[in-house]
């Protein structure tokens, strides 16, 4: 076997695998999506149709408006099937955008000026409180979330916003501080420098000359705030009790959790919740990418 048969060979076989790993990591995905315009009886026929026979909106518009599926309708069907919780994931994903996005801003309006510090000026203890932030981001979700619940009740927070914002923060900050911290450390200190030499201030030095190097840094970290604090569900299930602050993961776990729900409801509800990660994938890929590979050479 020459080489060019051994180079197109092993050319292949990549080229299989990664089918195969595209396959894997997107036919959940693909599958929950093409089963959101199902009919109830067809995603329960076996076997199962792959692609759907008969196409529908009526679960997206029972979503929205509550008009019943006309797959419901027949005999035997019109019954807790209808997933009554479903009608809540709009409300839901509204109030899961609302803080993630609220949570991602804050992030980078207090984490960028703290990882600037961190980064470039000297201080006292300043090693102390490195160590603290990035030893509070090690501690486990779990061990947290009694004192994190009392604070929230005592401050009169539960089932709101805001409480779910602080604890949000919380969790989410030390990472950006750590993260953005690395960032501008392994940026060149030279422009910076000669502003500082003709008068800037470091507050001006981070606006003017950090800032614009750190685009793609700033994006990685809004990114991970907001998917933190998007995808949440211990904290979010613990201190919200109503559908005035209830995230999209609290809801599509109350209707996943009914054994009798509807799984072309239950698809729609993880449809509907998959769109805002993947718009911001999407508007953001370049950046992200650009922020993500420059990790790596973080000293």
């Amino acid at each position: 076997m020459n080489s060019a048969i051994r180079k197109r060979l092993g050319s292949g076989l990549a080229n299989l695998l990664v089918i195969i790993l595209i396959v894997y990591i997107l036919g959940p995905f693909l599958w929950m999506a093409i089963a959101s315009f199902q009919g109830e009886n067809e995603l329960l026929k076996r076997p199962p149709s792959i692609i759907p026979q008969n196409p529908t909106l009526d679960n997206y518009r029972y979503v929205f408006t509550g008009e019943i599926p006309t797959a419901y309708e027949v005999k035997g069907q019109l019954r807790s099937r209808i997933s009554q919780e479903a009608r809540l994931i709009a409300p839901a994903l509204k109030n899961s955008f609302v803080v993630s996005a609220v949570v991602m801003v804050v992030n980078l309006l207090l984490g960028t000026p703290a990882a600037y510090t961190f980064a470039r000026l000297k201080f006292r203890g300043k090693q102390f409180w490195y160590n603290f932030i990035l030893g509070s981001r090690l501690m486990p979700l779990i061990a947290v979330a009694i004192p994190y619940y009392v604070i929230i009740k005592n401050l009169k927070l539960l089932d709101t916003y805001l409480g779910l914002i602080l604890i949000y923060l919380a969790l989410t900050l030390p990472f950006t501080i750590w993260f953005l911290s690395l960032y501008i450390s392994n940026l060149p200190r030279e422009i910076e420098d000669a502003a500082l030499v003709d008068g800037c201030t470091p507050l001006q030095a981070l606006l003017n000359i950090v800032l614009p190097l750190m685009a793609p840094g700033l994006v990685a970290a809004a990114a991970f705030a907001f998917m933190t604090s998007y995808n949440e569900f211990l904290f979010a299930r613990l201190i919200t009790q109503s559908i005035k602050s209830q995230t999209g993961p609290v809801i599509i776990a109350s209707i996943a959790g009914n054994p009798d729900a509807s799984y072309s409801l239950i698809s729609v509800c993880v449809t509907l919740g998959l769109i805002p990660p993947l718009i911001l994938a999407i508007t953001m890929r370049k950046w992200l990418t650009e922020g993500l590979s420059a990790s790596i050479t973080f000293r």
